[in-house]
């Protein structure tokens, strides 16, 4: 068997001693201080010519640094939700997702008596700069950055709290990105304000690794859903998928077919690919051409996927069909050890190739399929190799697939009765 290898309103906020004492839109609460306050270190792609024996990969894969849990956990890679919100709707849905700790200003601590006592919240209060909890113990410090001066004075040494927040009143990525830099490894958590759910996932990308939270400050449901089915999307990359091994029954030539390269905003490594098969019950790890041969380069962003009608499998525990994807829509990249993230589809393309039928058992005596195109830059990932060729497939070969529900509406799974064949 021959195989690739490779080894609303404003908070009222502190300023800079170079900066006059303001008055800030929030209830004109007035507030003076005297100061306030990586890219993946992943390996370079490993690159190797097509040999015929079978290795794993030297280089481990990538973790899944877009990964993201709304719980408040100590890990480097987990984001904080709080909220700042007026209405009883929003805290609801709030709770409802597992998001409960909500920011209040003191003339409305009445809210936070009558939320208090109908679900089980955790209310902090603004107060002059800081954020305090039902105790009165300093939560966080609270900053409006306007200008470049005033972020290059925010860093560490000059925050007085664990938790920091920020309103940036001008510019977001760049201010973002550096805030990021300049805490990184400090153990205290920025909060960036946000008013929508793509203003908060802005900060929650910054420099790859994203600051370490947002206040979410909306008197409307909508945002707060988008953003907790954002936060539930990027969470998948901390999941372990369990693949099944499975064993070649069939592989046949069986003539042309529209068949898509998908290519995405992020490079793969060896060992990962997408999951995509004739039916959803059935998933097959398909590499990507991230391997160099002696008759091309290596394409790491490109997955050659199969036909039209294959499904791929894309977040949220949802499937789609290859013809559906386009520019934007997102994917799930997963490595032979079930580890998974999301990626960016940055284009599609549909040719027509010749395509091979590939059949495999899996040890429960079920059959799946997937039609791939004939040619050695098209591989499939066993359990010990990297990669094979589907030109190089033998029968008795064992491949890894996802097995899940088949049954399916709108590619999410649904349970009733279905024969595919």
């Amino acid at each position: 068997m021959a195989v690739w290898m490779c080894s609303s309103a404003s908070i009222i906020l502190p300023r800079f001693p170079s900066s006059p004492t303001q008055t800030v839109d929030w209830k004109k609460k007035l507030c003076k201080i005297d100061t306030w306050n990586d890219h993946k270190n992943a390996d370079p792609l490993p690159r190797s010519s097509y040999r015929p024996n079978c290795a794993v990969p030297s280089s481990s894969p990538p973790s899944a640094s877009s990964s993201i849990s709304v719980s408040e956990m100590s890990s480097e890679r987990s984001k904080k939700v709080w909220i700042l919100t007026q209405s009883k709707q929003v805290m609801t849905a709030a709770v409802e997702r597992g998001l409960n700790t909500f920011l209040f200003f003191p003339h409305h601590r009445f809210l936070a008596d009558e939320w208090s006592s109908i679900a089980l919240i955790r209310p902090l209060f603004i107060k002059e700069g800081e954020v305090l909890d039902s105790e009165k113990r300093r939560i966080a410090t609270v900053f409006e950055v306007s200008t470049p001066q005033e972020l290059q004075l925010l860093n560490p040494e000059s925050a007085q709290a664990d938790n920091v927040i920020v309103d940036l009143k001008d510019w977001q990525m760049i201010p973002a990105e550096n805030m990021v830099a300049a805490f990184q490894g400090s153990g205290k958590t920025v909060f960036a304000i946000s008013k929508s759910a793509s203003e908060a996932q802005t900060f929650l990308e910054a420099l790859e690794h994203g600051l370490g939270g947002v206040v979410l400050n909306v008197e409307d449901v909508e945002p707060l859903l988008e953003l907790k089915d954002y936060l539930d999307r990027r969470n998948e990359g901390q999941n372990l998928l369990s693949l099944s091994k499975a064993t070649i029954t069939r592989i046949e030539a069986v003539g042309m077919g529209d068949r898509v390269c998908v290519d995405l905003c992020s490079l793969m490594r060896p060992g990962e690919g997408l999951l995509v098969g004739s039916f959803a019950r059935g998933l097959f790890l398909v590499h990507s051409e991230c391997l160099e041969s002696n008759y091309i380069a290596s394409r790491p962003f490109r997955v050659n996927a199969g036909p039209v009608h294959a499904y791929v499998c894309i977040p949220g525990g949802r499937t789609c069909y290859l013809s559906e994807l386009k520019a934007g829509k997102e994917v799930i990249i997963a490595d032979q050890k079930g580890r998974t993230r999301t990626a960016i589809t940055g284009r599609v393309k549909i040719e027509t190739r010749p395509l091979v039928l590939v059949e495999a058992k899996a040890e429960s005596g079920t059959t799946y399929s997937i039609f791939l195109q004939n040619a050695e830059t098209v591989a499939l990932i066993p359990p010990p190799c990297t990669a094979v060729p589907v030109t190089s497939l033998k029968l008795d070969d064992e491949v890894l697939l996802r097995v899940q529900g088949g049954a399916r509406h709108t590619g999410i799974e649904i349970k009733e009765f279905i024969v595919e064949s």
